[in-house]
């Protein structure tokens, strides 16, 4: 086998993708996971598996000892572990950065650093700027950001950016879309039900990435001679608020759809609700105080040129292209 390469957050949606990428490449892959969470796109018997507690510290010291004990370290770490909703914003700050900085802690200190180290963070970290000259968002710029989610990644990345010589590259996606993807994938369901909408009347540019082509970017990182970089990644286009909702109506054979565009101080109140809903049973809502900042925003243009330079990174799916194959995807294994 080549490289040895762990991938946190295995299960997830992204993770999962970047398992199967390495595999692709005869790297000796590792997927970091709970025990408790499912191993349904896990199945090539090719993956190593390693249960990783980021919430207690002497714990995750005990687990990565004893990797290190049987295997030695690992030569790449892809980190995409993390949570995009909570039932209480603490617990983004817990997960998404003590998470993180725990994670890296100990293996500096079990003299386990991997020649590069991924860090899947996020563009919600720089928030809503640019917003009157819809300007694209550069590295240059001073991040704001204004959810609890975003504020848990920016801490997560200014402590990777404090270590000295730490061998980080930090990805920031825009919003990532495709096959075995939830969120988005409650629009298409509305859409097929007849129904889209949208948030606010001003102008709204959008950008978005299919999974694969953030997969293409991060493996093109571990190949190029690159330390201590942040890129920003989408499709390299930039879309008006209806074109995903249009494609969808599109690949659904072009159902009637009522279009029906909130005003934001509605839509404020039934994410609060839906959210003080959600925690009075335990739960998580996908409609909360921190999805109506994202869907507030105005502006979601940044600068891939970084990536295309230094990676040689070209998407390969526009959104028509993506759209249309996650929707069949959908369709194939009865989700719609």
């Amino acid at each position: 086998m080549g490289k040895k390469i762990l991938v946190t957050g295995a299960s997830g949606f992204v993770g999962s993708f970047l398992v199967e990428k390495g595999l692709d490449l005869q790297m000796s892959v590792w997927a970091g996971m709970r025990t408790s969470s499912s191993k349904r796109y896990l199945k090539d018997e090719r993956i190593s598996f390693i249960e990783l507690d980021y919430h207690h510290p002497e714990i995750l010291f005990t687990q990565l000892e004893s990797f290190k004990r049987e295997h030695g370290k690992w030569d790449y770490i892809i980190h995409c572990a993390g949570v995009t909703k909570c039932r209480h914003k603490e617990e983004f700050e817990q997960t998404n950065f003590f998470g993180t900085k725990y994670f890296v802690d100990t293996l500096r200190e079990l003299d386990m650093e991997p020649d590069k180290f991924i860090y899947i963070s996020s563009l919600s970290i720089f928030g809503p700027i640019h917003e009157d000259d819809y300007t694209p968002i550069q590295d240059s710029d001073q991040p704001k950001p204004n959810t609890a989610y975003g504020v848990s990644k920016y801490h997560s990345e200014q402590y990777l950016m404090s270590l000295h010589r730490f061998p980080y590259i930090i990805f920031r996606p825009t919003g990532i879309y495709g096959p075995r993807e939830k969120d988005y994938f409650l629009m298409v369901k509305s859409i097929r039900n007849h129904v889209d909408f949208s948030a606010g009347y001003k102008k709204q540019l959008i950008t978005f990435v299919y999974v694969k082509d953030l997969v293409k970017a991060v493996f093109a990182a571990l190949e190029k001679d690159v330390l201590q970089k942040c890129y920003f990644i989408t499709d390299g286009h930039v879309y008006t608020s209806r074109a995903f909702s249009d494609y969808i109506q599109k690949e659904l054979g072009n159902p009637w759809v009522f279009h029906f565009k909130s005003p934001l101080w509605l839509l404020k109140i039934i994410s609060v609700c839906a959210e003080s809903f959600a925690r009075l049973f335990g739960k998580s809502s996908t409609l909360n105080g921190d999805k109506y900042k994202i869907m507030r925003q105005r502006n979601w243009q940044c600068d891939i040129s970084p990536a295309v330079h230094d990676l040689g990174y070209i998407p390969d799916f526009p959104l028509e292209k993506g759209v249309k194959e996650t929707v069949a995807w959908y369709k194939q294994e009865g989700w719609i």
